[in-house]
């Protein structure tokens, strides 16, 4: 049986940058199992006072957009300016598969083998609250180790948009030009999100198409109401394969960042990003206890038929079963 670390050995270790190190640390906060979950509350405590100084991306599209490989260039363009870098894919799919484990390796090959970068990523589990609380602790952890630009890609599409945006300063969209009906597939709350979007795959004889959404793009966000941050969003086009553009998204990325440090929106975002994730851990931990309780469970287990048969409704069951547990509780 492999033998387990202390929690000063996984401080010690993300402290220094050991990667292999780092990566078990983020396999803790993975784990369900009880002993697990609370080590790894106690190295989050233990790491806070040494995260938080990076600068947070969070990379969103449509499946088909390039995500990774825009990804593997523009976290090239970074590490080329001297930056550190950690990929976090926020993955929808089981536990059990690991999901796209080895397809973003496979994608990001380049990216992967650089030593100055890392990328991990982060399987959802069951539900969604798990995914925003584990990505969290695991890009708190990254910072900690010394990586100074955390990317976190959207691999699914709908709330795992939503999960990202509450945990990162700068949220980017990927959209491709079409035919004149670029904004039909984009929802307008991912595009009220976004603090910049960008027209990826603008090359060769795409760039007319390109140009041409450039402009269908920014006469909607004209429709939304003014950004609480004061930025006016930009619309960029970009070639990862062609290195176009690249260049610019990173210096927009810039510009937000210091348009929002000296109004203090950042760390009023941040504050507001650590109070929700108190909240989600509040929902996820309670319905946890919830649903491992046994003589919830056994009713439970007894009634689903009679909600299936619609004898009672989802809603008089789940009132009743929650006044038992806080019964059991008292």
């Amino acid at each position: 049986m492999k033998k387990r670390l202390s929690l000063k050995e996984y401080k010690e270790g993300v402290l220094s940058g050991n990667r292999v190190l780092l990566s078990q640390a983020i396999t803790l906060v993975e784990s369900s199992l009880e002993s697990d979950v609370e080590l790894a509350s106690k190295l989050v405590q233990e790491i806070l006072p040494h995260s938080g100084k990076s600068l947070r991306i969070g990379i969103t599209g449509s499946p088909g957009v390039g995500k990774s490989t825009f990804i593997e260039s523009f976290g090239s363009l970074l590490i080329e300016n001297g930056k550190k870098l950690a990929v976090l894919a926020v993955d929808p799919s089981s536990q059990k598969s690991k999901g796209s484990i080895l397809g973003d390796k496979t994608r990001m090959e380049k990216l992967a083998s650089n030593k100055k970068a890392f990328i991990r990523p982060s399987p959802a589990g069951q539900m969604l609250g798990g995914v925003a609380a584990k990505s969290r602790e695991a890009m708190l952890l990254c910072e900690a180790a010394g990586f100074d630009v955390i990317l976190v890609e959207t691999v699914g599409v709908g709330q795992s948009e939503t999960a990202v945006k509450n945990m990162v300063d700068f949220f980017l969209l990927l959209v491709l030009a079409g035919a004149g009906d670029e904004l039909q597939g984009i929802k307008k709350g991912i595009m009220e999100m976004a603090d910049g979007i960008v027209i990826h795959k603008a090359d060769g004889d795409n760039m007319a198409e390109a140009n041409r959404a450039k402009g269908t793009y920014q006469n909607a966000l004209h429709l939304f109401p003014p950004s609480e941050s004061g930025w006016t969003v930009p619309v960029l086009t970009a070639s990862s394969i062609s290195n176009i553009g690249l260049e610019d998204v990173w210096n927009r990325i810039i510009a937000f960042e210091a348009i929002t440090l000296e109004s203090g929106f950042k760390e009023k975002n941040r504050a507001n990003q650590r109070l929700k994730w108190l909240d989600e851990n509040l929902n996820f931990l309670l319905g946890k206890r919830f649903s491992e309780h046994p003589k919830i469970k056994s009713k439970l287990q007894a009634e689903r038929e009679k909600v299936q048969n619609g004898r009672i409704s989802p809603l008089a069951l789940a009132r009743e079963l929650i006044a038992m547990f806080f019964d059991y509780s008292n």
